[in-house]
């Protein structure tokens, strides 16, 4: 069953979930990061490429001919082919909703601002997922100088 992690009070989830990627792919991971909203996936995208002058993060979107072949692919929408997916353990989700096809990873971590809407769609997420006895487990980062 797919362990969740929420990670709350995040201050800023691209610069976050660049740095998170960057430990996971430095782990060997292979990940999904999922977000709802086109323009977040965007600047994430971006960010990859610049918020470190040190570390490469290869990723694409998980429409892309390289997708197989990359360590990190960026979503809105469910891997349609089992293929991109079937070798990945962990999902990262900025966006609001429940990504879809999360329970296919052995891991997901949510990203959960201090706004009040994001906090909000945080809760409905973690309900969610307590509702169908997911193991989750909790990270507060207020006052962790993140």
């Amino acid at each position: 069953m797919t362990r969740v992690d929420f990670h709350f009070n995040v201050p800023d989830k691209v610069d976050y979930g660049c740095r998170l990627v960057r430990k996971a792919f430095r782990a060997g991971h292979r990940l999904v990061v999922f977000s709802d909203d086109a323009a977040l996936l965007a600047r994430f995208d971006q960010s990859l490429w610049t918020f470190s002058a040190q570390d490469f993060i290869p990723h694409v979107m998980a429409t892309d001919p390289l997708a197989s072949e990359t360590a990190v692919l960026l979503t809105q929408s469910e891997l349609q082919d089992a293929g991109h997916a079937g070798d990945r353990d962990l999902m990262v989700n900025l966006g609001s909703l429940t990504p879809p096809g999360f329970a296919r990873f052995e891991r997901l971590i949510e990203l959960v601002s201090g706004l009040d809407e994001d906090r909000a769609a945080g809760r409905a997420r973690w309900r969610f997922y307590r509702d169908r006895g997911y193991p989750i487990e909790t990270h507060d980062l207020a006052g962790a100088g993140q």
